[in-house]
C-alpha cells in the first residue's frame, strides 16, 4: 500500500460520502421521510455503478485508478455496492452456497449487532 493509494482512497471517499449525502437529502424532499428512500437509493445506484465500473476498468486497463473509485467514491457512497459485489463474486467462482451463507450472514450479523449495541448502549447510559 502506498501513499497514493491512501489519498486515492481519501479523495474519493470523501467525494462519494457528499454525494451520499446529497441524494439522501434530494431523496427526502422529493419522497418524504416515510421511507429510508436515501438509503435505497444509494444502495441500489452504488451497486449498479459498482458492476458498471468493475467491467470498465477491467476492459480498460483501469485497475490503476481502482482504489479512487471502487473504495473510495463507491464505498463512501454506499458499502453496499462492496457488500454486493462480494456476494456475486463467490457466486461467480461457483460458490453459490457460500454466497448465500455471506449474503444471510451478513444480514442477519449486522442486524444482531446493531441490536446488541443499542441493547448494551442503552443499558449503560440509563
Amino acid at each position: 500500500m502506498t501513499g497514493a493509494t491512501l489519498l486515492q482512497v481519501a479523495l474519493g471517499g470523501a467525494i462519494g460520502s457528499v454525494g451520499r449525502y446529497l441524494s439522501g437529502v434530494a431523496m427526502t424532499s422529493l419522497l418524504g421521510r416515510g421511507f429510508p428512500w436515501g438509503t435505497i437509493f444509494v444502495n441500489i445506484l452504488g451497486s449498479f455503478l459498482m458492476g458498471v465500473l468493475i467491467v470498465v476498468l477491467a476492459k480498460k486497463g483501469g485497475a490503476p485508478f481502482a482504489p479512487f473509485f471502487q473504495i473510495g467514491l463507491l464505498g463512501g457512497f454506499t458499502t453496499f455496492s462492496s457488500f454486493s459485489l462480494d456476494a456475486l463474486t463467490l457466486y461467480e467462482r461457483g460458490q453459490a452456497e457460500l454466497a448465500m451463507a455471506y449474503v444471510a450472514g451478513s444480514l442477519i450479523l449486522s442486524l444482531g449487532a446493531i441490536a446488541l449495541a443499542f441493547w448494551l448502549m442503552r443499558s449503560l447510559l440509563a
